[in-house]
């Protein structure tokens, strides 16, 4: 099910910083760096039924409104090409623990999350029948997504390994999403808490002491969450090591906010090798208004400190074709840092012209 329908079903979407002027008593501020140019990013999911010709128009369109990368779902050559034709860069949008194959499944369930409860993604998926989390601590996990981010960054027409769902699954969900689901997340319940298989809790054990089921509250232990933050962070350092083996860059798609992205699914962003961000600011999850996506891009760009470009991810459908509201969430997030923004929705003129007002 490719991430489009995903979100629909579960009401969920998984650059150059300036740097400031040194004052010097007695002598005038030091030229603050010029910004790099603002170009944005798009994530699709290609269709075989577009013709060569639609896709070169449409491709030139995008690439003129200033969008230089495009993030694809599905792996499709002649999509690949057509855009890269068109002068933008095309990234494989790369599912990462959330692995839903059958066949995975059945040959090897050990590789699947446990929750506190004890129960596994492989027959037993939290939320939606295809929440189907991998640990990151089984060693079958980290062959298997290198092997396929391997076959990926390998093809000529792939520019990049773009990572999706790289976390844990959602400990507690955005507040609009309860009603939905008939839960209250105001704490951390077991059935949504991962992963407590035997070999995370052994590899905790050996370092720590002490088995996280154990502990009357394993949610409030700091050293039981870095040791997941840490557990992410190294699937990540691997996958990244694949990409640039192959002088390829890695981005990922991530949780708006640092704090939020370690609370609610244990992601520590800030800390990943990677070549930019795309965390996705979609405030309609949050009951935010428009205005909350600086915030979110000022404490990402903040957190980061410069090391590496952070694209403010927008959810079009959170703006019910507000146009002016698009137009402000746009320069919100370029005046509070972000290189650009990365924009999931339907695409038409109205949004490419908006684009083309804020490219560089």
């Amino acid at each position: 099910m490719n991430k489009r329908h995903f979100l629909k079903a579960l009401g969920l979407g998984s650059l150059a910083l300036m740097e400031p002027g040194i004052s010097i008593a007695g002598n005038r501020d030091e030229k603050k760096k010029p910004k790099a140019p603002v170009r944005h990013r798009i994530w699709i999911n290609p269709s075989e039924k577009d013709t060569d010709a639609e896709l070169k128009q449409r491709y030139a369109e995008y690439r003129a409104a200033g969008i230089g990368v495009i993030y694809f779902e599905e792996d499709s050559e002649r999509h690949f090409r057509a855009a890269k034709s068109a002068g933008m860069e095309a990234h494989r949008w790369f599912w990462t623990m959330n692995r839903n194959e059958p066949e995975l499944r059945e040959k090897h369930p050990e590789l699947f999350s446990v929750n506190r409860k004890g129960e596994s993604c492989a027959d037993k998926p939290p939320y939606v029948g295809y929440y189907r989390f991998l640990c990151p601590n089984q060693p079958g996990t980290l062959q298997y997504l290198k092997s396929k981010a391997e076959e990926q960054v390998a093809k000529d027409y792939i520019d990049g390994l773009h990572l999706d769902y790289v976390r844990f699954v959602d400990v507690i969900l955005p507040v609009n999403l309860w009603a939905k689901y008939n839960i209250d997340q105001s704490k951390e319940l077991p059935e949504y808490d991962f992963c407590y298989c035997k070999t995370c809790r052994d590899k905790y054990a050996a370092v720590y002491g002490k088995d996280p089921l154990e502990m009357a509250h394993p949610d409030q232990s700091p050293s039981w969450r870095k040791f997941r933050y840490d557990s992410i962070t190294n699937i990540v350092r691997n996958l990244s090591e694949v990409a640039h083996a192959k002088k390829k860059p890695i981005t990922a798609a991530v949780f708006p906010t640092p704090e939020i992205a370690k609370r609610i699914v244990r992601q520590d962003w800030t800390n990943w090798p990677l070549d930019a961000v795309c965390p996705m600011i979609y405030h309609g999850f949050y009951n935010e208004n428009v205005q909350w996506i600086g915030d979110a891009v000022a404490e990402g760009v903040n957190a980061l400190k410069g090391k590496f470009p952070l694209y403010a991810g927008l959810f079009l459908p959170d703006f019910h074709g507000n146009n002016d509201d698009i137009r402000k969430a746009i320069r919100l997030a370029i005046d509070n840092g972000a290189a650009g923004v990365s924009i999931f929705g339907s695409v038409n003129s109205q949004l490419l012209a908006i684009l083309r007002e804020t490219a560089g």
